[in-house]
């Protein structure tokens, strides 16, 4: 039994582990790669090994850096299944269709680049074809049921609670009259999130794999979010400004949406429009009401009981058209506008940024994890110009990061969710972290008794 590390390993994108036994070969995760250009594309076009030698794919969630590569595999010649939860492959293929149509314009603009310099065409990374080839491989499960991923693996999931679908995935292995129990955590979440159930529990795990993307950060603020929201809105709406919310698709658009719905009802917010500048946030939204399985009881309580939609109320616009995006442009605030991507590396929050950074009056919202390298990275550390398109742009709008929306879960989170397993792993594989974060939980991990506490680099193998 072999374990390689191919991505997420010192660094918090391109999510992929290689399982091998039995003569077979599975993969956890087959994520994008997003930090600097010319590194991304690299990385993202080419695979370590063969994708036609792929048994099989199992997936933690719809995170495009954990599934963002899966139609790429497919275009390689990948022809095996996709386990993944119910909601989690009800989530792909919104997700990975805007990620194709992002691949394709960025192509497309690329090439006019080119032309003009009489270089040849690029490739998009993969087309919607490819997308559509994936689509029948999807292997849909429901959490605690079991499945046979290859010969001698069995896996379930259990709910991990960082967004709708996500998986602990638990695999039962067995080679040669050896049996080992692994646990891959994916993107493990927090407590008392909303809308979405809290983290659950695993037993009897041998070998470990978690992620450590807040390894040696805390969270802070966490129970004030309204709070905080409160007092940053009402200072944007008296300047008459704009409020851009660059934001995930999945999860973090529905919960902000539901922490607005609050403080607009309760009048601690003056009225003004909200939109959600995202196609892709608007067809996930639909898949979030088509999966309650994955909702916590209050979230339950108000579709069941209240006949309440969280993920809408009358101050909201849903915006699908492309014009009526353009349109925002010429309109004045003040106004909220959520788009993706969360890390502002593509789609339309990159046209509302570049509309709207050097207006003073403009309050940009870092409202998640930013990777390395990426535009959202350098608005969070205060960079005072920055290129959108190419073209250098001085930031004059305020900018404000909020840790407390973070999904993922922080130092003392993740400890503790280790600490309630019912007996230490023998080995423990840190991951999805820059290197200083894992490096410092895997320390903090030798310091509870788990000597065999280890941060991978990328492309190491361990038999376990």
């Amino acid at each position: 039994m072999k374990l390689t590390f191919w991505g997420a390993v010192r660094s918090v994108t391109g999510s992929r582990h290689l399982l091998e036994l039995n003569g077979h070969r599975l993969l956890l995760d087959c994520g994008l790669f997003q930090g600097r250009r010319s590194e991304s594309e690299s990385r993202n076009r080419s695979f370590p090994f063969d994708a036609d030698s792929i048994d099989a794919v199992i997936l933690s969630h719809a995170h495009i850096d954990h599934s963002g590569n899966l139609p790429g595999l497919v275009r390689e010649g990948f022809q095996g299944m996709v386990h993944a939860t119910r909601a989690t492959a009800a989530l792909l293929e919104p997700m990975l269709r805007d990620s194709a149509h992002i691949q394709e314009r960025d192509a497309e603009y690329l090439n006019k680049q080119r032309s003009r310099k009489h270089m040849p065409k690029i490739e998009p990374l993969y087309t919607d074809g490819d997308v559509l080839n994936l689509l029948p491989m999807l292997t849909p499960h429901a959490y605690h049921v079991g499945f046979e991923a290859v010969p001698g693996v069995s896996g379930t999931f259990a709910d991990a609670g960082h967004i709708l679908g996500s998986a602990l995935t638990v695999l039962d292995l067995a080679e040669n009259g050896r049996n080992v129990r692994l646990c891959y955590t994916g993107d493990l979440g927090r407590d008392h999130l909303p809308i979405i159930r809290d983290p659950e529990s695993v037993s009897d795990i041998d070998v470990l794999i978690i992620e450590s993307t807040y390894g040696s950060r805390y969270h802070k603020e966490t129970q004030n979010i309204p709070g905080i929201m409160e007092e940053l809105l009402n200072r944007a709406h008296q300047r008459r400004g704009k409020v851009i919310i660059p934001s995930f698709a999945v999860g973090r658009t529905q919960e902000i949406v539901n922490v607005l719905k609050e403080l607009f009802e309760s009048r601690r917010v003056p009225a003004m429009p909200v939109y959600v500048d995202s196609p892709l946030a608007v067809n996930v939204t639909e898949v979030f009401r088509e999966h309650p399985e994955c909702f916590d009881e209050e979230t339950l309580s108000l579709l069941l009981d209240d006949h309440t939609d969280p993920f809408g109320f009358k101050l909201m616009h849903y915006v699908r058209d492309l014009e009526e995006s353009k349109a925002l442009n010429e309109k004045e605030g003040p106004m909220i506008i959520i788009s993706a991507s969360g890390m502002c590396e593509a789609g339309r929050i990159r046209h509302h940024l570049a509309n709207n950074i050097e207006n003073p009056r403009t309050l940009i919202l870092i409202v998640g994890f930013q990777a390395q390298h990426t535009l959202g990275r350098k608005l969070a550390e205060g960079w005072e110009e920055v290129k959108i398109f190419g073209e250098p742009f001085k930031r004059r709008a305020e900018v404000r990061v909020i840790d407390a929306f973070s999904a993922h879960a922080d130092h003392d989170e993740l400890l503790s969710w280790v600490r309630e397993l019912n007996r230490p792993p023998r080995r423990v594989f840190v991951v999805h972290g820059e290197e200083e974060q894992s490096l410092s939980f895997a320390e903090c991990l030798r310091e509870e008794g788990i000597r065999k506490s280890i941060v991978p680099e990328f492309g190491e193998t361990y038999e376990i």
